[in-house]
């Protein structure tokens, strides 16, 4: 069971509360639309400079966290994207979209889930990605249901267009008030995982807020307010060693560098400017090491005779 901290409760007094799951970074590592582009440039969908940038807007993702900004950017990219798609082609990566994405779920994440459900609390995918990417997660993690932003749909292809709230931000809190009022679920008596500070009104919906690979700014939010913390990704901890050893190395290397051509420190100065006497009967290495005038090879000239 779990405690109000997020790790057990007693029997009986959540039967009305849920755990809300946020999907990239939090269920798994990294995107989920990095693999859903990846089955785009297979399928002839998308260019090839498209899957690049999104492979890159992954990579940043993981280190740097979601923005406004570049959340409805890839809200209308793929809206582009998708516009006059049959669904069923749609569908059709499916298989392809979680061969990338099932390697890269979290086991402790998952765990999580399953002790919620073992304690009779449903467990729901939260995700500004598709809703069609939610439910297929929900049904294969045998979770209760998936929370997705919504395509519109006419006879039987995308147009493009939302036909629901964006899961992002206070979108998320819309989609979870909804499924509260059908399933008639109490939001003050649940849980909430989430990555990103964007996802501060999913956290304060609830009564237990868990942050999970946490950017910045909700890390220091977390701190303050008390929040649990788990870090699972590793990515970034990994780069910034990386980093530090690079940086060592390049330092190692410019010093042997000066060194070899003759840029180490000089000899402190006296007063006058002058060098600092060397003591009497003292060479220094250098001169005690040079090599004297060699003889060309061949043969010797003979001594002269007295």
């Amino acid at each position: 069971m779990l405690d109000d901290s997020g790790r057990g409760a007693a029997p009986g007094n959540e039967s009305r509360a849920a755990a809300f799951f946020d999907l990239d970074k939090t269920l798994m590592m990294g995107s989920s639309g990095v693999f859903f582009a990846r089955a785009a440039f297979e399928s002839g969908m998308i260019s090839r400079s498209r899957l690049v940038r999104d492979v890159y807007e992954n990579v940043r993702f993981r280190l740097l966290g979601s923005t406004d900004e570049r959340a409805d950017d890839v809200r209308k990219r793929v809206g582009e994207m998708i516009a006059g798609v049959r669904v069923r082609d749609l569908e059709r990566l499916s298989p392809r979209v979680l061969a990338g994405v099932l390697p890269r779920l979290y086991p402790e994440m998952l765990e999580r889930a399953y002790a919620h459900q073992d304690a009779g609390v449903p467990v729901y995918i939260l995700t500004a990605a598709s809703q069609e990417m939610a439910d297929l997660l929900a049904r294969v993690l045998a979770f209760d249901g998936g929370l997705g932003s919504r395509s519109e749909i006419v006879d039987g292809r995308y147009t493009g267009r939302p036909a629901g709230p964006f899961n992002y931000r206070e979108g998320k809190v819309v989609s979870m008030r909804e499924l509260a009022d059908r399933e008639g679920l109490e939001l003050a008596a649940s849980y909430a995982y989430s990555d990103s500070e964007s996802d501060l009104p999913m956290l304060r919906a609830v009564r237990h807020a868990v942050v999970v690979n946490p950017d910045a700014a909700l890390r220091r939010i977390a701190a303050e307010e008390g929040w649990e913390v788990i870090e699972l990704d590793r990515l970034g901890r990994r780069l910034k060693v990386l980093a530090a050893l690079g940086a060592g190395t390049v330092a190692a290397s410019l010093g042997r560098l000066a060194l070899d051509r003759g840029l180490a420190p000089r000899e402190p100065r006296g007063r006058t400017g002058s060098r600092a006497p060397r003591p009497r009967g003292t060479a220094s290495r250098a001169a005690a090491s040079r090599p004297g005038p060699r003889r060309p090879a061949g043969r010797t000239r003979p001594g002269r005779r007295r």
